[in-house]
């Protein structure tokens, strides 16, 4: 079963919410009152210890009180500005590696609002090249992370380990054999290239002995062909269709985090990585 974090955010605000204005307008004026009428009654049980034992919040408000302003404002943050994933394959290697941890802007396409994604304020689009986190369409329940390789309208190919965007090759480098280290090990041996997307210029991996899914491509308006960076290794655009607009998530921009768990402990030198 899926963890739905902002789900359980939304819920934890509006019951700490709840609680906090019932005891607000119900609960305290009420023992405020009762303060007050033992005060004036001038009885010698009105003292001032227990008057203040009248006035004060249940344990439960308290507590309410307390995580309400810090619920909303990891919510706001997670919802409308930037929000941590963990990467969980290597479809996206030689860029990202299982056990990186990214941070996503979640406002480079618009800001939405929680649970429902209804956009309402358009901030920009995305380019091609943009490493992006979105709502897998065949299980929006499950976030993935692919890059844009075509955008609504595109003709997109794919043959020969190569990549045609409305007719145009896009262009490749050889770099050299890939040797990986950590979880990245498994890819070792396989061709390590450059790839230009739009402005974009990354790296890629191709098992030239491995043969995956070719094909012509026509990128309906409102959606987007997407590809990951280990050609030959990801579960893309190539096999279950495009990514309709209102799935994505945010743009991946920052590695502040990797735990190598074939190297047992945290890799430092990925800690800071900008993504391209």
């Amino acid at each position: 079963m899926n963890f739905d974090f902002q789900a359980v955010m939304v819920l934890a605000l509006l019951v700490t919410g709840l609680i906090w204005a019932f005891d607000a307008y119900a609960l305290r004026p009420r023992r405020e009152r009762a303060a007050t009428a033992l005060a004036q009654g001038g009885s010698q049980e009105a003292s001032e210890d227990r008057i203040q034992r009248i006035r004060k919040e249940p344990l439960l408000v308290e507590y309410a009180r307390s995580f309400f302003p810090i619920i909303l404002v990891v919510l706001v943050l997670r919802s409308f500005l930037v929000e941590p994933f963990r990467i969980p394959s290597g479809s996206m290697m030689p860029t990202l590696l299982a056990g990186d941890f990214i941070l996503v802007n979640k406002f480079s396409y618009g800001i939405r609002l929680p649970l429902v994604g209804t956009k309402v304020v358009d901030v920009g689009a995305p380019r091609r090249g943009d490493i992006v986190v979105f709502r897998f369409p065949k299980d929006p329940a499950t976030d993935y992370i692919k890059r844009i390789v075509g955008l609504p309208g595109d003709h997109i190919r794919y043959q020969d380990k190569m990549v045609y965007v409305n007719g145009e090759k896009a262009v490749q480098e050889y770099v050299g054999i890939y040797a990986g280290v950590g979880a990245g090990l498994g890819m070792s041996g396989a061709s390590l290239r450059t790839e230009q997307l739009g402005e974009v210029k990354h790296e890629i991996l191709i098992q030239n002995s491995r043969h995956i899914a070719e094909g012509e491509f026509v990128v309906p308006e409102g959606h987007y062909f997407v590809m990951g960076d280990n050609r030959d290794n990801s579960n893309d655009s190539r096999f279950w269709g495009t990514v309709p607009e209102e799935n994505l998530v945010g743009k991946a921009f920052m590695i502040w985090m990797n735990w190598d768990a074939a190297k047992g402990g945290v890799t430092w030198n990925r800690i800071g990585s900008l993504l391209d």
